[in-house]
């Protein structure tokens, strides 16, 4: 068995059996019946349950007239996405802008909680960014039928020529493929590299050189997430562009 976070060890103690019991039921038995959880699934949900209270918690304190640090660091966070989508997506960006949102507080949270120690980001595995990645392929294309129906979105595939269609359909289809594989791999692959140098500089040196790599960790967590969530919004706007 492989390290355990201590959440972890306390979810596979009281919650393990229950987890099992519910993966046989759906015919997906885990390989270590005894200890189910997994350390990303377990911090994934610790962050969802960090947003659901610091959103709780503004909610209570939202005030017009003295609005305080949190609600102006939220909204400042707000304003700065949606001028992205307004810039990105151009007409009708703000039904696309709780999307984006949540996207991106999402994945800055799972990124900066590997700064804490004791744990790691979830987006460190594999199946965290393609989780996100599928969700944005899905999303957008969505948009996309309900924005144009679906016969314009899928003639869309085909290139601006009849003609043209034998080889623009495999070069587009291709291309919406490559997009979830793209995004997994750019989030995932710089996240463990900036967490591994993280903890190698942690156990070699003394604390002011880790504590720089540590900046630089937290400096990539909002880089990253703010890459996936640009991206996201340049698929949306394609999605949902007339052509004229």
């Amino acid at each position: 068995m492989e390290h355990e976070f201590w959440l972890t060890k306390l979810f596979n103690e009281y919650l393990g059996s229950a987890l099992t019991s519910f993966l046989t039921a759906i015919g997906h038995r885990p390989a270590d019946a005894l200890h189910p959880w997994q350390d990303w699934i377990v911090i994934e949900l610790l962050v969802v349950a960090i947003i659901l209270v610091l959103f709780g918690v503004l909610r209570s304190r939202l005030s017009v007239d003295k609005p305080g640090k949190l609600q102006m660091t939220f909204e400042s966070i707000y304003n700065f996405i949606s001028g992205q989508a307004h810039d990105s997506v151009d007409h009708g960006a703000d039904k696309y802008v709780s999307f984006f949102g949540t996207l991106f507080i999402f994945i800055l949270f799972m990124n900066l909680i590997g700064v804490i120690p004791g744990f790691e980001s979830p987006t460190m595995t594999p199946a965290v960014p393609l989780g996100l990645a599928v969700s944005v392929f899905l999303y957008y294309h969505w948009m996309g039928f309900r924005a144009q129906g679906v016969g314009k979105y899928l003639l869309h595939f085909a290139g601006p020529m009849v003609w043209l269609a034998p080889l623009m359909i495999p070069i587009e289809l291709i291309s919406h493929l490559a997009r979830p594989l793209s995004l997994t791999i750019r989030l995932y692959a710089n996240m463990f590299a900036g967490e591994m140098v993280t903890r190698t500089f942690l156990t070699l040196t003394f604390i002011a050189i880790p504590a720089a790599f540590m900046g630089l960790h937290v400096f990539v967590a909002l880089l990253q997430a703010f890459i996936f969530m640009l991206l996201a919004m340049i698929y949306v706007s394609g999605a949902v562009a007339h052509e004229h």
